[in-house]
């Protein structure tokens, strides 16, 4: 997370904060260390910058993060990552661990304080990038394992599973789909995607399935990927404790989710304060990511 000492720490140019409304990254970031260097608990002050948070996207040293995909789905954990990494030392490492590997609050709060701290326009946002990106990539990965149960290690000139998948899921290979978000969205995907790009066409595959699928196989389909979401989730609360034990003795170990060759795995964190149980709101916000504390 690249952790420096306060002694490293460059002085900060002077930004004006506005005590409400919405604020621009610059303010984002310099409010959360104001609020931190008063004292406040590192949490509830992230929650109040990212309720206030308006800008979508973010391109910093060359590299785009992109926090709200086609203007509806929310990636939360990617801004709040932003804005931890900005506060170095000041948020203790094993807590911005639990929170951006395994979802955990550091302060135990639950889905309605998550909502009420970040607004209801966010939080539908964050229901869109869960059931739009998370959900979509576990059906992908559930299929792809699927594959490699069923074929082995496959024949020549088949295909390695996790491109067989999209073509399992969504009837058409993946060239093929390209081809249609291209033309969908006007933005051709290129060849090397960056974690952004695949995610807003994850999100595009997701409203494609529901548009074009049959409504029994789109629900069969979610069934999957939420058995599979609950498969990852119990290995990843087995593997937080563990880590939990270790650190306190001193150790690290290394927790990831396990993911298509194809794709890159489901980031740890994403699953965390969703409530699965629901049905899909699948509400679209039409305001961008302003308007967090209608």
């Amino acid at each position: 997370m690249g952790m420096t000492s306060t002694a490293e720490r460059q002085p900060r140019a002077h930004v004006r904060v506005p005590l409400e409304g919405p604020l621009t990254p610059e303010q984002g970031v310099e409010a959360f260390l104001r609020a931190l260097d008063r004292g406040l608990p590192w949490y509830p002050a992230l929650l109040a910058v990212i309720a206030r948070w308006t800008a979508p996207f973010e391109e910093i040293d060359g590299v785009r993060s992109t926090y709200l995909i086609a203007g509806e789905a929310f990636d939360w954990l990617l801004l709040a990552q932003r804005l931890i990494e900005a506060a170095d030392d000041r948020v203790p490492a094993e807590e911005a661990e639990q929170l951006l590997v395994h979802g955990i609050a550091p302060d135990g709060s639950g889905e309605a304080e998550f909502e009420a701290a970040i607004g209801p326009a966010k939080h539908r946002a964050h229901l869109n990038f869960q059931y739009g990106v998370v959900v979509e990539e576990l059906l992908l990965l559930a299929v792809e394992l699927e594959l490699v149960k069923d074929g082995g290690l496959g024949g020549a000139g088949r295909l390695a599973p996790d491109l067989e998948a999209y073509e399992r899921v969504y009837g058409v290979p993946l060239d093929e789909l390209r081809v249609l978000y291209g033309s969908d969205t006007g933005s051709p995907l290129p060849e090397r995607l960056s974690q952004s790009e695949l995610e807003a066409f994850t999100y595009w595959l997701s409203k494609y399935r529901v548009r074009t699928g049959e409504p029994a196989r789109v629900a069969s389909d979610t069934k999957k990927a939420m058995a599979m979401m609950s498969r990852l989730e119990a290995g990843r609360a087995r593997l937080g404790r563990l880590h939990a034990a270790q650190a306190r003795a001193g150790r690290v170990i290394d927790a990831r989710s396990p993911g298509g060759r194809g794709r890159p795995s489901t980031r740890p964190g994403r699953t965390s304060r969703a409530p699965l149980s629901k049905a899909a709101s699948l509400e679209w916000p039409e305001d961008g990511l302003d308007g967090g504390n209608e």
